[in-house]
């Protein structure tokens, strides 16, 4: 008898944080109240591809690092030091499927976009793996178990803010309190907000920008300038979220530089001289704000610009050396589909 070969599909998108960053490392955001981190999907789009194998070995490959590695067995792959692709390793073991499986991944954000590429990818790693394996895994589950695997590769605490926009989908708040974490959606007109963006990447970061574990090391040390930092972005969080409930979009790009300007105080390393010169040549042009994404130091860049400046704004940040990212809000979060068909 012939066996049943089975392929299972997912997708993620990737996210731009707005406002609130870092504050959804725990314990931070516990001393500071009224929490809350402020980003939406776009269009960048993570993938994940698993067809089953009939021989049980765990093939692993990833088309955009152009990284490959295999397993005879999944207690070969148990039994590893070490993997080339520790992440997709790391969700097979957790998911320990019953089958050999050849995994393909891949990520449309460049390499250290800052729009949570990585994190995506294991919602959409995760997501297709909980439904080989039938799991079942509802998605505040798949959220735990991305956010427990990417501890134990980077070896420090994890934010939370990543996982949400490739779960959901959409313009969200993220809040933070004792009775834990929420993911609350945002009604804003995704059209209205397309025509006032533009996404830039300046390549590749040179340092890490902000680092989050010397961040959360000082904030619990009694730091007392890193708390009174983190209670003005708190409190930009806040007005960002009602800025976009209220569309006031002069007053969303008035927060989103300060959310910039406290970021760079607190940690300098943070921008480039290309970040500081898009920034003001875009402001020039029509750029209401801008920030970087995630840690910086590279990356990309999100502008705030009015609709009838935002091709002029393009083309000035294409003219000062960096790539204009075609992105757009991505109204759906993860989806996964499985096929059946005899080998």
């Amino acid at each position: 008898m012939r066996e049943h070969h089975r392929r299972v599909r997912s997708q993620a998108p990737c996210r731009i944080d707005l406002a609130g960053g870092t504050l959804d490392l725990w314990p931070l955001y516990l001393f500071h109240d009224q929490a809350v981190t402020i980003n939406f999907a776009v269009n960048l789009q993570t993938s994940c591809v698993i067809d089953t194998r009939a021989d049980g070995r765990i093939v692993l490959r990833s088309r955009d690092l152009g990284v490959e590695e295999s397993f005879a067995s999944l207690d070969e792959l148990r039994a590893a030091r070490r993997y080339r692709l520790p992440l997709a390793a790391l969700l097979v073991k957790f998911f320990a499927p019953e089958t050999g499986l050849t995994m393909d991944t891949h990520s449309e954000a460049p390499a250290g976009a800052g729009i949570s590429g990585s994190s995506a990818l294991m919602i959409s790693v995760a997501s297709a793996l909980s439904k080989l394996t039938g799991r079942r895994y509802g998605l505040e589950k798949i959220c735990e178990v991305a956010q427990n695997v990417e501890a134990q590769v980077i070896r420090v605490p994890t934010g939370s803010q990543d996982y949400y926009p490739a779960l959901y989908g959409g313009v969200s708040a993220i809040e933070f309190s004792p009775a834990g974490i929420a993911r609350r959606a945002l009604s804003v007109d995704a059209d209205e907000l397309n025509s006032r963006f533009v996404l830039a990447y300046t390549g590749a970061p040179r340092n890490s920008g902000i680092n989050n574990w010397e961040v959360m090391k000082g904030h619990i040390n009694g730091d007392r300038a890193i708390h009174a930092a983190f209670d003005r972005i708190a409190a930009i969080a806040a007005a960002m979220r009602g800025a976009l409930e209220r569309e006031d979009w002069a007053e969303a790009g008035s927060l989103l530089r300060d959310e910039w300007a406290s970021r760079k105080r607190n940690a300098p390393g943070i921008t480039t001289p290309l970040i500081d010169r898009l920034v003001a040549s875009a402001r020039r042009a029509g750029c209401t704000g801008a920030k970087v994404c995630g840690a910086g130091g590279g990356g990309c860049v999100v502008f705030l610009v009015e609709p009838d400046a935002k091709e002029r704004v393009s083309r000035i940040v294409e003219a000062n050396g960096a790539q204009v990212l075609n992105a757009r809000v991505a109204p759906r979060g993860v989806t996964v589909t499985a096929t059946r068909s005899r080998a």
